[in-house]
């Protein structure tokens, strides 16, 4: 008793100072005291002026031209609300058995302080006595380290607020002393109100009213308003959604609670706040909560289709750098923030484009592991208009068939997969690799040859080494086509051979300036393969590449989010969709043009809404039929879409969906789609192509008759053309000289053509003249050939016996062995009559 009185009056000497401040209102609100000692109160940390709390954030799409809410973020389910939303009797509550004296004291509760203070000393232990500011600022400090991301750092905050030192206490004293002089009562109480935990991730009395009644703070009742006061007391222990604080089972009720319950209701009625009948009525009335989960995350947005793009929003907030320095913060942000996301998903046309998914592609089916997606951006804006696919959103730990928390549309990085493989879609960025490197729309390739020896092929990027490559067409067989029609039919072995005739890496240069990159991060290939597509690759990325060819060339970053405003109304700077100029208008004009063929009498007419809107697009099917794509573009909306194998090798073309073949079944899924996207958005006419791009710089192929090889070679070279060997063929010029052209020579051909050039195998001979010579004459200069002959009649006996014609001509040239007709004269025959 001795030792604790001592440390009692020890004690006291320090707490003179707070009563010198606090022992009335008057000396803390208007700042006189009675000695210097309070300048110790002056100055308020900036941490405890009274901001917004931590509060959800929550994500908005677009319906009708309204902004609805599809999802719900947050590590503290918190709702701010005003005075005038919490019922008079929750403040009452609060007031009655947490702090009567609070309206009278300046902060600190001076007769709990020193009770405190003397079983502190008695006990050598810190007491209760916080008055209601004092508990504020507890709270305030505590949830100063909520924020803090870094566990070390967040860990270390929370012992420095909430140890059991004397320290400690005077810290949270001084702090409510200043606190008080700067805030009024009632502001104080709402904050306390408004920051109060409920146990678990409850804080303060709007959630708490709806998590545990389903009510709002301004229609809880006294014994219900009793029961959440309670509850602030021991959250964990006397929250009533635990059933482990059941006591006995549901016929005692939360009895630990109750009682913690009743004695707030007493100290209501000691202090006049309620009646006796009113405190006999609210003692009885058993606590019956009504639990009322309020999820976070993307749970809620499955109901609206949205749950995987929800889950992009989320990542990009994550990656976004313009919300905070690390991941960790910036997700803080979003679930600490208050904030407003408004996103540019349209959920009518989410809609459509869901059914169009869902109706054709199960999210199971027997034997097999299929997916299928869609995405649809803006051009100019980069806005992602829709986003669905096949499985429905789920990251819990409860796995349910059908459900998946990948997202097939975006990256590995955003949530997604590792990319699919798109097969001839990516034909689109050879063409502008094609036309940068002066080559024409019209330009005829030959794709006959399905064996090209990786000899033939250039690449400044990487080496490709050695072998052969093997390839052959997905329908139909090869052959000379132009180019135009090469990618309207989708003729591989025709962008094969394309590809002999400039850079691969010119490719590879023109996707990326498209925005094109694989979707785990990893370097675009450059080797001859990947000309008809084995780069792994979102379908949001193709979207956003094809929208840029559309788009005149220039490319705008997809953008999923609006605006992000703050609980003040102000903005938060997201990062806004970039656009760049990724290549040469006329380049994108011509590939449009180009692109214009397979919707309208190629590959993917199928998908052709017919509806007037021009409309350009790329299908892609990757070896086996594993892989299915169609990309489109009109001049507002570029669309991806893709049905594949997430495991397992399964050919799409082995299948079918309600009639419909495995291999054509994208085209039914995109129409869907492109017909609601056309009738919102419209669009207009593509800019015209330049005639040079179609035609290329028409160019005279010289006679190369006589010209070895090289020398042909060279001078092609020189005007811009392709040589290429067409191999032996019969001449009678000397072995290897050149003997003819195709195209021939005096023909115009356009800048960057291939001329296909014959050298000669030396097999013919000159035929001889034998006309006017004796029959036998003629037949023995002409050995060398097969000699037949007929007649015709003569009157000059001088001609008779004599060749009067040969067939072939006398100069022409022929193999040996080639049937040579002579015409003889013979005298004293008829000559034709009249009748």
């Amino acid at each position: 008793m001795v030792g604790g009185l001592l440390g009692f009056i020890g004690m006291s000497a320090v707490a003179g100072l707070l009563v010198t401040a606090a022992v009335t209102p008057a000396l803390a609100v208007t700042g006189m005291a009675a000695s210097d000692s309070i300048g110790m109160f002056e100055n308020l940390p900036s941490y405890l002026e009274i901001d917004p709390l931590a509060q959800g954030s929550t994500i908005y799409a677009n319906q009708g031209g309204n902004a609805v809410p599809i999802a719900t973020f947050y590590s503290q389910n918190r709702v701010n609300v005003g005075w005038d939303a919490i019922a008079p009797v929750v403040k009452d509550a609060a007031v009655a058995s947490e702090d009567p004296r609070f309206y009278e004291h300046g902060g600190i509760d001076l007769t709990g302080t020193i009770r405190g203070a003397l079983m502190t000393a008695l006990h050598r232990d810190v007491q209760g006595g916080s008055s209601i500011t004092q508990q504020y600022v507890k709270n305030v400090l505590v949830q100063k380290c909520e924020a803090i991301t870094d566990k070390a750092k967040h860990d270390s905050c929370y012992h420095e607020a909430t140890k059991t030192t004397p320290e400690r206490k005077l810290k949270e004293m001084r702090l409510a002393i200043s606190v008080e002089k700067k805030y009024s009562k009632d502001t104080i109480l709402l904050n306390y109100l408004n920051i109060t935990g409920f146990g678990g991730s409850v804080y303060g009395i709007e959630a708490a009213a709806h998590y545990y009644f389903n009510v709002a703070a301004k229609d809880l009742n006294l014994d219900q308003a009793a029961t959440l006061i309670a509850m602030i007391n021991n959250p964990n222990n006397l929250r009533i959604d635990e059933p482990a604080n059941k006591v006995n089972g549901a016929a005692d009720g939360y009895k630990l609670t109750k009682v913690r319950r009743d004695y707030v209701i007493d100290r209501m009625a000691i202090h006049k706040k309620i009646t006796p009948k009113q405190q006999a009525e609210a003692k009885a009335a058993p606590i019956t909560p009504a639990i009322t989960e309020r999820p976070s995350g993307c749970a809620t947005a499955v109901q609206f289709a949205a749950g995987h793009f929800c889950d992009y929003v989320e990542h990009v907030i994550k990656n976004d750098p313009a919300l905070g320095k690390t991941s960790d913060d910036r997700y803080a942000t979003l679930a600490r923030g208050g904030l407003g996301v408004y996103t540019s998903l349209d959920l009518d046309l989410q809609a459509v484009a869901q059914d169009a998914v869902s109706s054709r592609i199960p999210p199971t089916r027997d034997g097999i592991d299929l997916g299928s997606a869609s995405v649809s951006t803006e051009l100019n804006t980069g806005r992602i208009i829709t986003m669905v696919q096949n499985r429905p959103f789920n990251n819990t730990s409860v796995e349910v068939p059908g459900t998946t928390a990948v997202n097939y549309n975006t990256d590995i990085g955003y949530g997604g997969s590792e990319g699919f493989q798109t097969g001839s879609a990516y034909k689109a960025f050879s063409l502008v690799a094609w036309l940068q490197s002066g080559h024409s729309l019209n330009q005829v390739v030959d794709g006959t040859s399905n064996h090209l020896s990786f000899s033939q092929f250039h690449n400044s990027c990487e080496d490709i080494g050695g072998g052969t490559w093997n390839v052959a067409n997905d329908e139909g067989p090869g052959g000379r086509y132009s180019v135009l029609e090469a990618t309207a039919e989708s003729v591989n072995t025709v962008f094969a051979k394309m590809g002999t005739m400039m850079d691969l890496c010119s490719i590879k240069k023109a996707a990326e300036s498209l925005g094109v990159h694989e979707a785990n991060g990893q370097p675009l290939q450059s080797n001859p393969s990947s000309i008809l597509g084995t780069n792994y690759i979102s379908p949001l990325t193709m979207a956003t590449a094809f929208g840029g060819i559309a788009n005149a060339g220039k490319v705008c970053t997809p953008v999923a989010i609006d605006k992000i405003v703050k609980l003040d109304g102000t903005e938060l700077p997201a990062t806004p969709s970039t656009c760049t100029q990724g290549i040469d208008p006329k380049v994108a004009a011509g590939v449009t043009y180009a692109l214009q063929g397979p919707m309208t009498h190629g590959t993917a007419t199928a998908a052709n809404p017919r509806d007037g809107i021009p409309i350009m697009g790329k299908t892609g099917t990757t070896d086996e039929s594993l892989e299915n794509w169609l990309v489109t573009s009109t001049s507002k909306i570029a669309t991806a879409t893709w049905v594949g194998n997430i495991q397992g090798s399964t050919p799409l073309r082995s299948l079918s969906f309600d009639g419909t073949g495995g291999a054509n079944v994208k085209f039914y899924i995109a129409r869907q789609i492109l017909t609601a996207l056309n009738a919102r958005f419209g669009g207009d006419a593509f800019p015209s192509v330049d005639n040079s791009l179609r035609y290329g710089v028409q160019v005279q192929i010289p006679d190369l008759r006589g010209k070895s090889s090289s020398e042909a070679r060279s001078i092609l070279d020189d005007l811009g053309l392709n040589y290429q060997d067409g191999g032996a063929t019969d001449s009678e010029l000397p072995s290897g000289q050149v003997a003819r052209s195709d195209p021939a020579a005096g023909s115009s051909i356009g800048k960057g053509s291939s001329v296909t050039v014959y050298t000669s195998n030396q097999s013919l001979i000159a035929v001889p003249n034998v006309v006017g010579q004796k029959q036998g004459e003629a037949q023995a200069n002409l050995k060398s050939f097969q000699v037949t002959s007929d007649s015709t009649p003569t009157q000059d006996k001088k001609l008779d016996g004599t060749v009067a014609s040969m067939t072939p001509a006398a100069g022409s040239f022929a193999k040996p062995g080639t049937p040579i007709k002579l015409t003889i004269y013979q005298f004293g025959a008829a000559p034709p009559g009249n009748g």
